[in-house]
Parts: C-alpha cells; sequence; structure tokens
C-alpha cells in the first residue's frame, strides 16, 4: 500500500512448517479511499501456531487520538479470504508496529525537550497517548510494549539528531508551533493464551504454555537521517511447542548430480497430503530468497519415472543443469497450499568435467603461438 511495505524472512529450515500465508490491506485515508493511512497484513500458520503481523501508519497531530483507534479498530476488523481462517485476534501470536503517530499530551515542548535531555524518559510514559489508551480501552489491554528507553523518535530536522527547529507554515500562510517530540514509532505484540489465561485463576504449567514470546532488545537508531523519524526495532525470541513435527514432504537428491547425465530426486509424502499435477520441485541456489529464483524445476507428474507405496522418482534433465555446479538444495512447491512443504539438506552439484577440459584446452592453445606471432603481436 501507499507507503507501506510488510516483508517477512524465514530461514530455510522453518518453510515446510509455515503455512495459510495470506496478506491484507486496509486503507483508513479519506473515508478509506487512500492508501496514505491505513494497514497492511500477513498472516501464517507457523508449526501449527497462528502468527499475525500488521505494521500500520495512523493519522498524525496531537488531536487525532480517537481517529487513531478508529482507524486501528477498523484494521483490526478486516478478514482475509478463505475457509477457516481466524479474525485478526484470534491469532495465537500477533505483531502490531508501525508509525502509530500517538503523542505526549499535556507536557509543554520544554518540559518534554528537558526530560529528554536529562534522559528521565519515564518522566513522559504516563502522558504518552497510547499507554493511556491502553488503560481505558479494552482491545488494546492486552497489547505489551517494552519499555520505551530510547529518545522519542520524532520529529527530527532531516540529516540530524535533533529536534525540529523550524517553523512549519501551514496552507493558509500561519505559522505553526515546533512539533513536540513523541514516540510515534512503536512495536507491541499480543500472545492469546496468555491473554486467555489473565481471566483466570491459577498459572499455566509447562505442558499448558505452548508459546513464549521474549522481548530481547527495543530500540531506535539515531544515524538514519533520511526521515524526520527514526527508524525503531525490536528483536524477538520466540518459543513454540510445535504442533507439526514432520514435513508434508520429504525429498532428496540420488546419486551424484552433474550437467554430464540426468539427475533423480526421490520424494515421499505423509498420508493426509493431497497433491496436484501442479505441483514442481525446484532446483534452487542454497541463498535463495523467493520461490521464484528457482534454478529449474521439474513436474511431479510429468516428469515422474517410478513410483511405489512408499516414495516416488523424478528426474530433471542434464541440460537444465548448471554447468559451473555448487551447493544447492531442493524444495518442493504445493499449488494446493501456495508454500513450499518440503526442502532437502544442502548438496553439491559437481562441475561439468567436459568443459572444464574445453576451457582448458582453449587456454593451451591460446600461449601456444609462434615466436614470430608472439613478436608481431608485442610490435602491434
Amino acid at each position: 500500500m501507499q507507503g507501506l511495505l510488510l516483508l517477512i524472512f524465514v530461514k530455510h529450515v522453518h518453510l515446510p512448517f509455515i503455512r495459510d500465508v495470506h496478506t491484507h490491506y486496509t486503507r483508513t485515508g479519506l473515508y478509506g479511499y487512500w492508501g496514505n493511512k491505513g494497514g497492511v497484513t500477513i498472516r501464517m500458520s507457523l508449526y501449527g501456531h497462528t502468527v499475525c503481523f500488521i505494521n500500520c501508519h495512523l493519522p498524525a497531530h496531537m488531536e487525532n487520538t480517537e481517529q487513531r483507534l478508529d482507524d486501528f479498530e477498523k484494521i483490526l476488523e478486516m478478514q482475509f479470504e478463505g475457509e477457516n481462517i481466524p479474525s485478526t485476534l484470534d491469532h495465537d501470536i500477533l505483531f502490531w508496529f508501525g508509525d502509530l503517530n500517538f503523542r505526549i499530551a499535556d507536557y509543554g515542548i520544554h518540559f518534554v525537550r528537558e526530560s529528554i535531555n536529562n534522559k528521565r524518559y519515564n518522566l513522559l510514559w504516563e502522558k504518552d497517548q497510547l499507554n493511556m489508551a491502553k488503560k481505558k480501552e479494552a482491545f488494546l489491554q492486552e497489547f505489551i510494549e517494552g519499555p520505551l528507553q530510547f529518545k522519542p523518535t520524532y520529529k527530527f530536522d532531516l540529516y540530524s539528531d535533533v529536534y525540529d527547529t523550524r517553523e512549519q507554515k501551514s496552507l493558509f500562510w500561519f505559522n505553526e508551533k515546533k512539533r513536540k517530540p513523541a514516540w510515534t514509532d512503536r512495536i507491541l505484540w499480543r500472545v492469546k493464551n496468555l491473554c486467555q489465561h489473565a481471566s483466570k485463576e491459577g498459572e499455566f504449567s509447562e505442558e499448558e504454555q505452548t508459546i513464549s514470546v521474549t522481548l530481547n532488545n527495543y530500540i531506535s537508531h539515531m544515524s538514519y537521517g533520511i526521515s524526520d523519524h527514526k527508524p525503531v526495532t525490536g528483536t524477538f525470541g520466540l518459543e513454540l511447542k510445535p504442533l507439526l513435527t514432520d514435513p508434508l514432504i520429504t525429498l532428496n537428491p540420488e546419486g551424484e548430480w552433474s550437467a554430464e547425465h540426468d539427475v533423480l530426486i526421490r520424494y515421499s509424502a505423509v498420508p493426509e497430503f493431497s497433491s496436484s499435477a501442479w505441483d514442481w520441485i525446484g532446483l534452487f541456489k542454497v541463498a535463495f530468497k523467493h520461490v521464484n529464483d528457482y534454478v529449474t524445476y521439474a513436474w511431479v507428474e510429468d516428469d515422474e519415472i517410478s513410483s511405489n507405496k512408499d516414495s516416488k522418482q523424478v528426474y530433471m534433465s542434464a541440460a537444465e543443469i548448471p554447468d559451473a555446479g555448487g551447493e544447492f538444495l531442493l524444495c518442493y512447491y504445493s499449488n494446493n497450499l501456495q508454500a513450499i512443504v518440503g526442502i532437502s539438506q544442502p548438496f553439491q552439484i559437481q562441475p561439468n568435467r567436459t568443459l572444464i577440459e574445453k576451457d582448458l584446452a582453449q587456454e593451451e592453445n591460446s600461449w601456444t603461438q609462434t615466436p614470430d606471432n608472439l613478436q608481431s603481436h608485442i610490435e602491434f
């Protein structure tokens, strides 16, 4: 959406256990017609647990707290397309972050700046509009945030760590006051099981507590100057008791791989896996970043050469295998699930020896010039 981008990267080892990926965006600017404000959302199943990420840009200005809350409620109410997908707040884990635009109320600009200069940030926390709203609004009370132990991240002069020094001009040419610093850029999270537990007596046993989210750090980055905001990052530790332990597909290369001959892949599926004629197995470099980064692929049905009750065998043509060799992975892509559901261990493809020998012969020929030819070449 305009001005909002949400990217998720995962390690290869987790790919077979990430399923049901869906995305959505909600415009809230200009009564829902303009994408300058709103939210973009990605949700998925991770080892059987539902996880959702929301990146928001909410309305600006001190007086628009209620509008910010209304817009966030609207974003939370959106529904993903598809069957059996929980609502946003029904996900096991929910991360909410972005330019939320909440300000510091009541205190004057000089008190705020003096508190910041003395690193007495705690004096400002109780008047932070988001902290105030979390005490009053039921739908916010279950969200958790780390301590704001960094300087407010808005508003700075560009390419500096100096807060707003320039007078602003409005459309009607009246000078506006300098902007009061504020923690506009925030990261919060919510764990459903903990929320349900909070309303009950007793404690979770270790067996019952299947999800744990730990905030490792929550910091701003003052070295960036291309915006009047300073970026904020949060690093989390996430512990899950897997509800899924086996990938839907297990696959491996067979024999030595090189571009000198056709190569074989063997794979097996769990009984409940529903395959499609459009499923394929891709050959990827180990550093691939997207499902479309395949070097080549084989259709699991069209390129099948053998099958039994335990496994199936697929071939790839030698003409499709990289001559230079290197380290690669195999991934099984399910068309029904629109996801990678199986991934091999990294393996080596041997360089094409025929081409190497040809290149060496050409190199030797280039150095077997006669003295006369070599002398002529130098004089020229």
